[in-house]
C-alpha cells in the first residue's frame, strides 16, 4: 500500500504544482486530497490524468492522513500545523512560520537531510518540517558542495525574484500592467509598491530596523540554520518583471584556494544542480530556460579576482517547483527513502 497525503492551499500557484510534482514523480500515494478553502469547496484540479474535487479544510478529518503538504499561507498554517500534527500526520509547511522555531528542522534534501532522521526519532516532536524561502533553497544547493570543499566564509548575493512568488495577483499585476502600457494605460501598482512591468524593485517584504528588507534576513537567518551558522551573508532582493523564475548573482569568498575550473567539476557532479556554463553568447540559462525543471542550475563561474580565495557564479530556478513545491515532495521522499515514516501495509 501507498500513502496518504493532503495538498491544503490545493488551488494556489505552489499547490498546483505540488499536486503536478506529486503526478510526475510518481510519489507513492494511494490517496491525494485537495484541501482549499469553503469558498472553493467542490472546485476542480489537475493531479496527473485524474481531477480532484476540492475539499475543506474546517472540516476535512486528517486522522489517517501521512502528509499534509501546507501551502495556504502564514496565518493559515500558524492555526493549522500544529492540530494537524498531533493526529500524528507529517505537516510539510511552505509559509515562514516555523522557519525560524528551533524545534522544527528547516529542510533541503540535497544540504540537511540528515536533520530528519534526529527530529523522527523524537517522541516530543510536532510532526512539522519547514520548508524554506524560495531563495534559499536554490542558494544552498549550490552553496552546499563547495562550502564541503573550499570552506565558504562569506556570500554576497543579489536576487532577481520573479512575481511568481509574491502569488497570483503578482502575477495577475504584472500582465495587466504589460498589456496596459501598450495602450497607453498608466500602470496602477496595487500588489507591488511600484509600477513591475519595464522596472524593477529593490523591495521584498517589509523594511526592518537596519534598512534591509524582511527577505534578505530571510537569507541570511535562513543559510545559517540550514548550512553553517557561522557563513557571513549579505543579499539585496530585487523583484524583477519575471513570471516565472529566480535567478541569483553570487560571490563567495573561501578559507581555501579556489579555481573555476574545479568548482565546475564539482558542481557538475553534485545533487541537483546542472550547469551550464560556456563562455560564449548564450551559453548560460535564463529564467525562461528553467520553468518547469526539478533542477538547480548553475551558469557564469569564474574566479574573483579582487579576493584570494573568490568566486563568482550565476544560480537560477523554478521557484514554484525548487523553491517551493518540489522541495516540499522531496522532504516527504526523504522521509520515506531513509525508512523514517513507517511502512505501509496491506491488509
Amino acid at each position: 500500500m501507498g500513502y496518504t497525503v493532503a495538498v491544503v492551499g490545493a488551488t494556489g500557484n505552489v499547490g498546483h504544482e505540488m499536486l503536478n510534482i506529486l503526478a510526475e514523480r510518481e510519489f507513492p500515494a494511494d490517496k491525494v486530497h485537495a484541501i482549499a478553502s469553503r469558498r472553493s469547496l467542490g472546485r476542480e484540479v489537475s493531479y496527473g490524468d485524474k481531477v480532484l474535487k476540492c475539499e475543506d479544510l474546517e472540516q476535512f478529518d486528517f486522522t489517517g492522513i501521512d502528509f499534509c503538504l501546507m501551502s495556504a499561507g502564514g496565518d493559515i498554517s500558524k492555526k493549522w500545523s500544529p492540530k494537524i500534527g498531533r493526529t500524528g500526520c507529517i505537516v510539510i509547511d511552505n509559509s515562514s512560520v516555523w522557519r525560524y522555531d528551533p524545534e522544527c528542522p528547516l529542510v533541503v534534501p540535497e544540504v540537511n537531510a540528515d536533520v530528519l532522521v534526529d527530529y523522527m526519532a523524537r517522541t516530543d516532536r510536532k510532526n512539522i518540517i519547514a520548508n524554506p524561502n524560495c531563495s534559499t533553497a536554490q542558494l544552498v544547493v549550490a552553496l552546499k558542495p563547495l562550502h564541503d570543499a573550499y570552506g565558504i566564509k562569506r556570500v554576497v548575493v543579489s536576487t532577481y525574484q520573479s512575481v511568481s512568488g509574491a502569488g497570483k495577483a503578482a502575477m495577475d499585476e504584472l500582465w495587466t500592467q504589460t498589456k496596459g502600457i501598450f495602450v497607453t494605460d498608466p500602470p496602477t501598482p496595487e500588489k507591488f509598491t511600484k509600477q513591475i512591468a519595464f522596472n524593477v524593485i529593490p523591495h521584498i517584504d517589509v523594511f526592518l530596523d537596519d534598512g534591509s528588507t524582511k527577505e534578505e534576513w530571510k537569507m541570511k537567518a535562513e543559510v545559517k540554520k540550514i548550512l553553517d551558522p557561522k557563513i557571513k551573508l549579505t543579499a539585496t532582493c530585487v523583484r524583477v518583471p519575471v513570471f516565472v523564475g529566480h535567478s541569483e548573482a553570487v560571490n563567495i569568498d573561501c578559507e581555501k584556494e579556489i579555481s573555476a575550473d574545479e568548482a565546475r567539476d564539482l558542481l557538475r557532479e553534485s545533487p541537483g544542480l546542472m550547469v551550464i556554463d560556456k563562455r560564449e553568447d548564450g551559453g548560460y540559462i535564463t529564467p525562461v530556460e528553467c520553468v518547469g525543471e526539478f533542477a538547480t542550475f548553475i551558469s557564469r563561474i569564474r574566479e574573483d579576482s579582487t579576493i584570494d580565495n573568490g568566486l563568482d557564479f550565476w544560480v537560477v530556478s523554478d521557484n514554484l517547483r525548487k523553491g517551493a513545491a518540489l522541495n516540499t515532495v522531496q522532504i516527504a521522499e526523504t522521509l520515506i527513502n531513509r525508512g523514517l515514516m513507517a511502512k505501509k501495509v496491506a491488509v
